[in-house]
């Protein structure tokens, strides 16, 4: 009898891997060819594989890197495409790949199997570094019970039951799903280069169901686009839909209708920003010289400067858009990486510095509109918006990256509405007579303010000047912070397979908040005594001019343009992005052990 057990012991753990090919192990992963029934023919057989902690292989649209693993079986025996389960979505820097991770299993159909299936099979596992693998398999179907089958439950991935449109935007339009039960959201394409995989999905609401604003990418048609769709309930239960979206159109959303107000209240601030000094003067002195005239005159005044700052606005919005639907990476600001722009905008601002000065007239740019009297006014618009553009990062920077999300309608609207709050004083003036007749009479005194208000705008020539001579010697970092090293990916993903904290500084020598940040925190002795006591490396992007792994960069954490500060902890803690006005309290609370 002891016999008898011993022998059953000695089988059992044959019979229990009959479905189950010879295994290929590694130190990153264990691959095996295991079968869901084990008769010879046409059965469902399946890639297994179990990853270790922090490895992945990629799903069948891998995104932005990697390959989805292959395999071949031995004729006779043919086979179908692999089912994938549904994606996860991994971020690494500029790069959005669709990975899979743990224990995942990959079934196909195969027809025409023998006794024996053999088959290749070759995949690429990846971590902070990427390995291809190959391997041979045999697996045995002995017409045996297979102890594999209850590995090949229900596909997880479902026909979506809601209607699913998609917008020439990129927005996502499915109908029925609400905000109370759906708490996160994201899409997978098919088709590779569908959109652009590292950039946000922004979710938001309608009275109909949800929108997913995806970004388009070099395959994008707006006819259609398939793929998975993930969503996430409040309790953290994610249902994968297979959806198929024709071609629809944009809805306006309550998230559309916020960042509307957003743009008009960062725009009003504006006007209060050290970018917009000069034009304030400029503005100013106008006022002054209205003094006393009719309200129709003062109205004309305002109207012209609104139409300038609008027009303004709408151009760079507008050209910005365009760029980047052709597959440009521009970002806000890109006019200030042109020298040939700033160059001319600081002699412009010169001229104007010397006309305030009253050290000569410039009666023919007058006749233009150059200076703020009655011709002017539409002109200094244009000048405001020229001027404040670099200011405009920290208190509009999400509305920026809104715009530019957006349906073109809404993204007009939002640099509409930022042109209307920058406006907003100087229109309210002609809206309401009473603050009109209130304004001090012109006389003897201007003089004197007129050569005042020339002070602001020979800085802004002076700080355009440096610009100017930055971008022609493109070598010289923007910001000259102790022990920093110009920004790379690949230095960045050296750091950090290293396990060393590194602090990221995204700049530009014309970004004003940036250079404020750096001589108020950056450069604070007490901030780089901290830097030093924690061997925090600094990585300096110097955007002056412009460059396509930054740009791409910025995308990839969401932004539209600097500055961007981000602290990486040591051994590959989770980044933290700081605030785009700094401290030097903010640095250090953010760098503390």
């Amino acid at each position: 009898m002891r016999i008898l057990v011993l022998l059953l012991g000695l089988l059992l753990p044959s019979l229990a891997a009959a479905a189950t090919s010879n295994l290929f192990t590694s130190a990153r992963d264990t691959v095996a060819l295991v079968s869901q029934s084990n008769t010879p023919g046409n059965v469902t057989l399946a890639l297994k594989f179990h990853l270790n902690p922090g490895w992945h292989i990629y799903w069948s649209n891998p995104g932005d890197a990697g390959f989805a693993p292959t395999f071949k079986l031995t004729p006779p025996a043919s086979a179908g495409d692999i089912s994938f389960p549904p994606p996860e979505f991994l971020l690494q820097g500029p790069v959005g790949a669709y990975v899979l991770s743990g224990d995942v299993l990959l079934p196909f159909q195969a027809s025409n199997t023998g006794p024996i299936v053999n088959a290749t099979a070759n995949w690429l596992v990846c971590a902070d570094v990427c390995i291809p693998e190959h391997a041979k398999f045999a697996l045995n179907l002995d017409g045996s019970p297979a102890a594999e089958a209850a590995l090949f439950t229900p596909p997880v991935i479902v026909n979506s039951p809601f209607a699913t449109s998609i917008a020439p935007d990129g927005t996502l339009i499915v109908s029925g799903p609400t905000q109370a039960q759906v708490k996160a959201a994201r899409f997978f394409p098919t088709k590779p280069d569908a959109i652009i995989n590292a950039a946000p999905q922004t979710l938001a609401f309608t009275a109909t169901g949800l929108t997913l604003r995806l970004q388009p990418g070099p395959g994008f048609t707006p006819a259609g686009i398939t793929g998975i769709l993930e969503l996430t309930d409040p309790s953290g239960v994610m249902q994968a839909l297979n959806v198929s979206a024709a071609a629809g159109a944009a809805p306006v959303t309550t998230a559309a209708i916020v960042w509307l107000g957003l743009a008009f209240l960062g725009g009003i601030i504006l006007n209060l920003m050290p970018c917009v000094f000069p034009i304030l003067a400029m503005k100013a002195l106008a006022i002054a010289r209205l003094g006393g005239q009719g309200h129709a005159k003062i109205r004309r005044e305002a109207y012209g400067y609104t139409l300038g700052v609008l027009v303004a606005f709408t151009f760079i919005g507008g050209l910005l858009l365009g760029l980047r639907a052709l597959g440009d990476q521009a970002g806000w600001g890109f006019q200030l990486q042109s020298p040939i722009f700033v160059g001319v905008l600081a002699l412009l601002i010169l001229a104007i510095a010397l006309n305030l000065a009253g050290l000569f007239s410039i009666s023919g740019l007058e006749n233009i509109g150059s200076s703020l009297a009655s011709k002017g006014s539409f002109f200094t618009g244009l000048l405001a918006v020229a001027v404040a553009t670099p200011c405009t990062a920290p208190f509009m920077g999400g509305a920026i990256a809104a715009a530019l999300a957006a349906p073109f309608y809404v993204a007009f609207g939002i640099f509409l509405a930022l042109g209307l709050g920058l406006a907003a004083p100087f229109l309210l003036i002609a809206l309401i007579p009473g603050i009109a007749a209130k304004l001090p009479r012109p006389g003897a005194w201007m003089r004197n303010l007129q050569r005042i208000l020339s002070l602001p705008m020979f800085a802004t020539f002076i700080w355009l000047a440096w610009v100017f001579v930055t971008q022609l010697n493109p070598a010289a970092p923007a910001l000259s912070l102790p022990n920093a090293q110009p920004f790379s990916t690949a230095q960045l993903a050296q750091e950090r397979a290293a396990g060393e904290p590194v602090f990221i500084d995204m700049t530009a020598a014309w970004c004003v908040t940036c250079l404020v940040n750096e001589h108020s925190s950056l450069t604070n002795p007490d901030v780089q005594a901290a830097f030093n006591a924690a061997h925090i490396k600094t990585l300096v992007g110097d955007w002056t001019n412009r460059s396509p792994e930054i740009s791409a960069f910025l995308e990839a954490n969401h932004r539209d343009g600097v500055p961007l500060y981000i602290y990486y902890p040591p051994n590959n803690g989770a980044p933290v992005t700081l605030p785009q006005i700094l401290t030097p309290q903010i640095v250090l609370n953010t760098i503390k052990p």
